[in-house]
């Protein structure tokens, strides 16, 4: 009696834990669109019908840092090795329309762009070994404006998949992230781990080692004038704004004044309000 009992026990224990177990991640159709965002919760993939991006050509200031990541990618793309990325700096300058600009270049039908949110970076374990299986395609795993505050530890997630732990990162994969922060970790957060841990030098290194797991560092950085009216002076002449190249200049001036910023993301906004202004229609 006492092993019948024992034994159901244990059937009761084993169904709770398959019960408790995450759910396996659901294969996507990769044919069905380029661009996927992942949902970590729920693991599963949503394609992404239309990408909200422009023409690399539009975007002005960031030749250096566009000329870098676009040959890496496209390394990447053709099976050749290439790094992991890592795109800081100034607000609006263009780091995420660069990232979203270059896969459309470069996607010759099997590079597939996949974002991964903030929150669900702890879960990017879960989707490397969902892409690792999809051996016919090259994937960029995106997440935009990735940084982590004091109470978070899921940067440790990341420091784990962006070194692949033991099977390595998945050979058609590569990580693309935009931050504010070159460390992605706040200055505070860093000096407060240095003054309380029993090795400062130690813990400093643990935060900022983040970051070295990219391979390549890309700093943008604010924009001058010249710059920002290259900008709108893209955008105007591809959209068919009619307005004369002074009027333009003058009033793009004085939009960024009330901005209280010049960038590329001030540019667009400018860009709007003008071609409503002239009733002409914007599509991206």
């Amino acid at each position: 009696m006492a092993k019948k009992s024992t034994k159901e026990l244990l059937e009761r224990v084993a169904t709770s834990l398959e019960r408790m177990a995450p759910t396996p991640a659901a294969a996507a159709d990769f044919d069905s669109a380029d661009a996927f965002i992942w949902h970590g919760k729920q693991q599963r993939l949503a394609a992404v019908a239309k990408v909200s991006r422009v023409d690399i050509e539009l975007l002005k200031g960031i030749d250096h840092t566009r000329d870098i990541l676009v040959e890496n990618t496209r390394r990447f793309a053709a099976g050749l090795p290439a790094n992991n990325a890592l795109l800081w700096g100034a607000r609006g300058m263009g780091k995420s329309s660069l990232v979203k600009a270059a896969h459309k270049a470069l996607n010759d039908g099997n590079l597939r762009l996949v974002e991964i949110h903030r929150e669900d970076v702890e879960t990017l374990p879960d989707l490397l070994a969902l892409l690792r299986e999809a051996t016919g395609y090259r994937f960029i795993i995106f997440c935009d404006d990735l940084s982590f505050d004091a109470a978070d530890t899921s940067y440790k997630s990341l420091k784990a998949a962006l070194d692949g732990g033991l099977e390595g990162r998945p050979e058609n994969v590569i990580l693309y992230a935009t931050s504010n922060r070159r460390h992605l970790l706040p200055r505070d957060m860093i000096e407060n781990e240095q003054s309380t841990a029993i090795s400062p030098s130690e813990a400093v290194q643990e935060k900022v080692s983040l970051s070295d797991r990219f391979g390549l560092w890309l700093g943008f950085h604010n924009c001058s004038q010249d710059d920002y009216l290259a900008m709108v002076d893209g955008y105007a002449k591809h959209f068919g704004i009619p307005l004369k190249r002074d009027k333009l200049h003058a009033a793009a001036i004085e939009w960024s004044v009330t901005r209280g910023a010049r960038s590329g993301r001030v540019a667009w906004q400018f860009i709007q309000n003008i071609a409503g202004e002239q009733g002409v229609q914007l599509s991206r």
